[in-house]
């Protein structure tokens, strides 16, 4: 299964379980006790950052990661435009072990269908962005 795939299927089964939580309905799947055990051994409702379960480590405090393209969106950069992002939703490229922040999951969705084309086009429009510069079509 592509990385991609997994990603989307991952994405509907945590969208689902945000459903269930907040409408307090049992989630989709059997083993109701099961689920509940697990929200109470991560502590998932917590507001707290330091006990909030697994997505703690999804949000980062505001300012502390930084991304390449001075963390616009690598899809956005892709189409000619800068699209800010607070890199809460990234990826590192394995070979370079670069962050790539995005504006929404959706993006980077898209983008993990074929990641090389994207970081590509991205650097290609990277430079006629940038405020003051000018077009070299």
């Amino acid at each position: 299964m592509r990385a991609a795939q997994q990603l989307r299927i991952l994405s509907l089964a945590a969208a689902a379980v945000s459903c269930a939580l907040a409408a307090d309905a049992p989630p989709p799947a059997a083993g109701d006790d099961a689920f509940r055990s697990a929200i109470a051994r991560h502590d998932a409702s917590a507001t707290d950052p330091d006990h909030a379960g697994i997505w703690k480590a999804a949000t980062p405090p505001p300012g502390t990661m930084h991304g390449e393209f001075a963390g616009n969106d690598p899809i956005g950069l892709a189409a000619g435009v800068r699209i800010a992002a607070d890199c809460s939703i990234n990826w590192t490229d394995p070979d370079s072990r670069k962050r790539y922040c995005f504006s929404s999951a959706t993006s980077l969705v898209v983008f993990l269908d074929s990641p090389h084309t994207y970081l590509r086009r991205a650097r290609d429009n990277w430079d006629r962005t940038r405020p003051g510069s000018t077009p070299t079509r």
